[in-house]
């Protein structure tokens, strides 16, 4: 195992408190204390917790030790004020690599091999994936209205399979701020792809890759995705699941589109117009593959802290963080436990002493709701799931703020923030953390769009104000 051998810096945490804009005026808030961070970290690192993987034995004991913690700290139980853990059922699908087969057929004719030209893989928990179909270019496959921008121009792509661009449509010297300019927005994700793609009735999305606008190489796309996948079970009110997700290498893509008679780079210029239309390629690409799926769950644990004025305490100020890690894995410097004392029992600890701080300090204005999120690592689900199922009104909810990977190196001099530029809250952060001594600091990539894989964004489909100090943490030894 490894753990971090110095402190915890505490000016986040403090800064965090009551103490800033909810309290009373006139009391002393409670003291946060680096022993008292040090000591939740510590122990939710612990090889006891065997890297704290959701439902596994030591997923449990995470859960439970939260909830004792929250419990002797005095705060209400946050699950219809009778438990402190909202069951998150978890779906997990893996396709037997022996089985996945992607072909073409029509214009083009290739056997896509897996891993090297392809990665596919299940777009719902069934025992089969299959797609066929046209294989569509939808170039960015974003429908901005905000933008005034339209990839698909109303084509029917039911039943199609959609050959998309990664990353927003770059800006132009004429728009700098098309897309957010250098920022991307979510509509460049990958994640809003599929989604888009869905909501349009395709059976099957392929996101050309290239190591620039996706911000990484094509062997993390292998990786991340040519393994088991976690999903939420699946919400039949929502429109039929895409069959089969996948990217493919600019390298597979451009040679099936040039045996079609098309020039990729043609069509990639064309993308970054308003005026561009859907091309169909006359392609069919075949998909398919069998799947094993299993049925889960794990815990995310809330607990409540009442406000005391009669105007704002049925209003929350939520705080966030994950406490699951990766669990027990290949052996490293031979240690088999990732222990994810940065990531993020940092983050769990952090909440767990603000959340003592709130019970036992001055007593709040408004109700504070500390909520920690289970699968964080298995794509934001718990807190998803939080969303969908929110334990208050999401409408009371006007703020939230999220926690990961907290830095653990002395005490913090810059804060990195991701954002502070879509949250009233950022004006209030920048106050509090002058008086500390801090300086806050943009996004210094904001163009890798990091403010949407962490769990605050869960919260972005509810429209609360939302705030995370997570990733990209700039920190300086005192």
């Amino acid at each position: 195992m490894t753990r971090p051998t110095v402190l915890l810096s505490v000016a986040i945490a403090s800064l965090l408190t009551i103490r800033s804009a909810n309290a009373q005026t006139g009391a002393t808030p409670a003291r946060i204390t680096p022993e008292q961070i040090d000591a939740h970290l510590r122990f939710l690192s612990s090889d006891l917790l065997e890297g704290r993987a959701p439902a596994t034995r030591g997923g449990r004991i995470a859960e439970e030790y939260i909830a004792a913690q929250l419990k002797a700290f005095g705060l209400r139980p946050g699950v219809g004020d009778t438990s402190y853990f909202q069951r998150v059922p978890i779906d997990v699908v893996k396709a037997d690599p022996k089985t996945i087969k992607v072909t073409a057929s029509g214009k083009a004719n290739a056997s896509l091999r897996f891993t090297e030209d392809v990665v596919v893989w299940p777009g719902s928990a069934t025992a089969a994936s299959n797609a066929r179909g046209e294989l569509v270019f939808v170039g960015y496959g974003a429908a901005a209205p905000e933008y005034k921008w339209d990839d698909f121009k109303g084509t029917d792509v039911r039943g199609k399979i959609l050959l998309v661009l990664v990353n927003d449509p770059p800006a132009p010297p004429s728009e700098p701020n098309l897309f957010g300019g250098k920022a991307m927005t979510y509509y460049g994700r990958w994640t809003y792809k599929y989604e888009e793609a869905e909501r349009r009735g395709a059976a099957g999305v392929l996101i050309v890759h290239t190591t620039g606008p996706a911000g990484y190489p094509w062997h993390v796309v292998v990786n991340s995705n040519s393994t088991e996948h976690r999903l939420l079970p699946r919400d039949p009110s929502l429109p039929a699941p895409i069959a089969v997700r996948g990217w493919i290498t600019d390298s597979a893509a451009t040679a099936l589109l040039a045996q079609a008679g098309l020039d990729m780079a043609t069509l990639r210029k064309q993308a970054e117009s308003r005026d561009f239309r859907p091309v169909p390629t006359g392609i069919i690409i075949d998909a398919s593959m069998q799947n094993s799926v299993q049925h889960m769950a794990a815990n995310n644990v809330i607990g409540v802290v009442r406000g005391v004025d009669p105007k704002v305490r049925d209003e929350y100020v939520a705080y966030s963080a994950h406490w699951d890690h990766f669990g027990i894995g290949p052996v490293v410097n031979g240690d088999s436990i990732y222990n994810g004392a940065v990531d993020n029992a940092s983050g769990v600890a952090s909440i767990l002493t603000i959340a003592h701080a709130a019970a036992e300090g001055v007593k709040p204005r408004r109700s504070q709701l500390f909520i920690f999120v289970t699968a964080e690592e298995s794509g934001l689900l718990g807190s998803e799931y939080f969303s969908e199922h929110p334990t208050v009104p999401a409408s009371k909810i006007i703020a939230a703020l999220n926690m990961d990977i907290v830095p653990v190196n002395g005490r913090v001099r810059d804060l990195n923030v991701l954002g502070d530029n879509k949250s009233s809250i950022g004006p209030t952060l920048a106050r509090l953390v002058k008086s500390e001594g801090i300086r806050l600091s943009p996004d210094a990539h904001p163009e890798a769009g990091h403010f949407y894989r962490s769990d605050h964004f869960s919260f972005h489909p509810t429209h609360i104000r939302r705030q995370d100090t997570s990733t990209d943490l700039t920190t300086s030894p005192s």
